[in-house]
């Protein structure tokens, strides 16, 4: 047990604990995290980490009364990602502290929208493919919606024909994901555009993990499906910004296609002695650092600047999994769409492998349907590509005839 310190310690004291502290810290800056952390260049990083720094003790909470800097900022945020993500006039949207809170918006609105349409505040549901983000589920618990969660297609990707059987009357939301986290690849976005315009329910499309580079990602050439505002039945999308718009944690976006759904998460509170209190995030303070990062981020890469990270990153990309197939035994699961990979071994447990991966010093990323190892790289990863690969194949070779001793999937 802690107890609270009698004295204060100086910053040099502190400082020296910190790097005790993360001695044992498994080493990012090496590329041998895959997840967590995402870097373009050290330009850009330093950029974010300036632009947080000068606005370090603002608060977004005050920003319409205090802070008009920090609220022109968040406005052009998210006006310039409604440009990006082909908005209708009358969408609208805000930031938020990440994927987690974006999709709990996204599912509140979308419950207020059907009560308002249907009534009945009970036995509501949510139909996700199998490979959805728990975050939902999340949700559905605070906000007592039933999750009906549909077994994927052998593509790994979301079975529209399968989900469309379980949508019924108390459907507030279907989802399809661009990619989905696990396996790294978009869901038939375009069918269930059409499917939710069918039946009338709201789809919202989780672009979280690729909605800051899908667009750079098309620019170039890659060939990546439709995802965003531009399908007529997409009623909302997240996308964060601290993943591959490389910008400050935390930072997310969430947008609506009709603004008078974005106005569904309002709260608003004037039964207290100070008067209103008013807030379309979950959060109340919010970090003004986050909102100034992505600001600056934004503003200096511009199109030009992420489509070059994009050409960077898929080169990257394109050697890792390059340098996997090369493994005897070693198969991916689905070919990669962006820049998450996840691979299986057809020969024995990959489980095995990925212990003897983290021997050498490297965090197993693991996905447990399909048995497969997973990584979600960014140019961190860059340097380490010949020293990974060529540990991966040790490790494969070291586990033949072996079975895991315990190692599970984890996010």
């Amino acid at each position: 047990m802690t107890a609270f310190p009698e004295h204060g310690t100086s910053w040099a004291d502190l400082s020296q604990e910190f790097d005790t502290a993360t001695g044992a810290d498994a080493d990012w800056r090496a590329g041998r995290v895959p997840l967590y952390v995402f870097h373009a260049n050290d330009t850009v990083s330093e950029i974010g980490r300036n632009a947080y720094n000068r606005f370090f003790s603002e608060n977004a909470l005050g920003a319409r009364r205090a802070f008009g800097s920090l609220k022109r900022m968040e406005e052009e945020v998210v006006a310039m990602a409604l440009d990006l993500f082909n908005a209708p006039d009358g969408a609208a949207g805000h930031m938020t502290s990440g994927g987690s809170e974006s999709i709990f918006l996204a599912v509140k609105a979308a419950r207020e929208h059907h009560r308002a349409r249907h009534g009945g505040r009970t036995a509501l549901n949510m139909v996700l493919p199998a490979s959805g983000h728990p975050a939902f589920d999340k949700a559905a618990q605070v906000m007592d919606i039933e999750v009906r969660r549909v077994p994927l297609g052998s593509d790994l990707r979301a079975d529209v024909e399968a989900m469309a059987r379980v949508v019924d009357g108390q459907t507030v939301l279907i989802l399809g994901s661009a990619p989905c986290f696990p396996h790294g690849i978009f869901d038939p976005l375009a069918a269930l555009s059409a499917l939710a315009a069918s039946t009338g329910t709201w789809l919202h499309v989780d672009a979280c993990v690729g909605g800051y580079l899908t667009p750079f990602a098309r620019a170039i050439g890659r060939p990546v499906p439709e995802f965003d505002l531009a399908l007529p039945g997409v009623a909302s999308l997240s996308a964060d910004l601290h993943k591959y718009g490389f910008t400050p944690k935390p930072a997310s976006t969430v947008f609506f296609r009709r603004i008078e759904d974005m106005e569904r998460n309002a709260f608003a509170f004037d039964d207290w002695p100070n008067g209103n209190y008013l807030t379309r995030t979950m959060t109340g303070t919010r970090p003004g650092g986050a909102i100034a990062g992505a600001w600056a981020v934004l503003r200096h890469l511009g199109r030009s600047g992420y489509e070059q990270v994009a050409r960077d990153l898929f080169a990257m990309v394109d050697g890792y999994a390059a340098g996997i197939r090369a493994i005897p035994g070693l198969a991916l699961h689905a070919e990669p769409e962006l820049a998450i990979l996840n691979w299986g071994w057809e020969e024995g447990d990959i489980f095995a492998v990925a212990e003897r991966m983290a021997e050498r010093g490297w965090v197993p990323g693991l996905t447990q349907r399909p048995k497969g190892m997973h990584a979600m790289l960014s140019m961190l990863h860059a340097p380490a590509r010949e020293r990974y690969l060529a540990d991966l194949a040790s490790a494969v070779e070291a586990a033949r005839g072996s079975a895991s001793a315990g190692i599970s999937a984890s996010y």
